[in-house]
């Protein structure tokens, strides 16, 4: 009987993370023969680590913080997403030896803004929190959506300012300041920060949340609450965490490796019960 194929998902810390019990889920539902764990990885080990589990018959790998970087530095060639984003989160070992780097983060996120919460973002106004790695990975897929408006914020603006301009040719991007923020209502408003690993917030002025608005923090659980709590007070229609972007960019990957596109409803639905 042949052994079933092994994936991984590699970061610093990784304990936390759901992606074993997603794919393992995904893997019973569609009956492919696979084993997925994880493996805490410094990000000075990184290479070191690929290797060896390259060696062992490894076929693929999740990459999350810190090290989706140097995943996109490690891979020979690259999706046009991991290029604009210039972060990689999944690694494709081929049988020409070639390592194929891609971000699933972006579509992830677009399913489950679009599909699991019927938001439609044509023609509207939406508010990026942050300018680091997780921003990146996002906004080519938002901007194709067409919106009327995408701002970045950040607590540096000449960031925010640089990745404006990096994705300016996309669409209707601008960049500012949490203090430039005051009186301009947003449909919806992404937390991209990491703030909430520490419990905190951004420094958010009122009047942020448009008539029906929606606030969306790509962290799910815990780290999530300080700014969907910040968004129930000031009104928001919707405040949901990122557990079902974590999912969908799973379901990315796993059709990225095994050509298997499986079903994210059941799975979102059982990691909610579990919480």
């Amino acid at each position: 009987m042949k052994k079933p194929d092994h994936y991984a998902v590699f970061g610093h810390p990784v304990a936390h993370s759901l992606s074993p019990l997603i794919h393992t889920w995904f893997a019973e539902q569609t009956g492919e023969a696979l084993h997925y764990s994880r493996q805490d990885v410094p990000p000075e080990c990184f290479e070191t680590a690929v290797g060896a589990f390259r060696a062992g018959g490894g076929q693929g790998l999740n990459c999350t913080v810190p090290l989706k970087e140097l995943a996109f530095r490690l891979a020979d060639t690259l999706s046009p997403r991991a290029q604009l984003s210039h972060a990689v989160n999944t690694l494709l070992f081929r049988k020409d030896s070639v390592i194929f780097g891609d971000n699933t983060d972006g579509v992830g996120l677009l399913r489950d803004l679009t599909e699991n919460l019927g938001l439609a973002l044509a023609n509207k106004n939406i508010l990026v929190l942050g300018a680091g790695g997780a921003a990146r990975g996002i906004l080519g897929p938002l901007l194709e959506q067409n919106p009327k408006l995408v701002i970045i914020a950040n607590r540096t603006e000449e960031r925010a300012v640089m990745l404006a301009e990096q994705f300016a040719s996309f669409g209707n991007i601008r960049a500012c300041g949490f203090a430039q923020l005051q009186d301009r209502p947003f449909d919806l408003i992404l937390n991209a920060t990491a703030a909430g690993l520490h419990g905190q917030l951004p420094p958010l002025p009122n009047g942020l949340i448009a008539p029906g608005g929606v606030c969306y923090d790509l962290m799910y659980g815990e780290k999530a609450l300080p700014f969907l709590e910040w968004g129930r007070v000031q009104g928001a229609e919707i405040a949901v965490d990122g557990l079902g972007m974590l999912v969908e960019q799973a379901a990315e990957a796993f059709w990225l490796w095994r050509g298997v596109r499986p079903s994210t409803e059941s799975v979102i639905t059982r990691l909610r019960d579990r919480a």
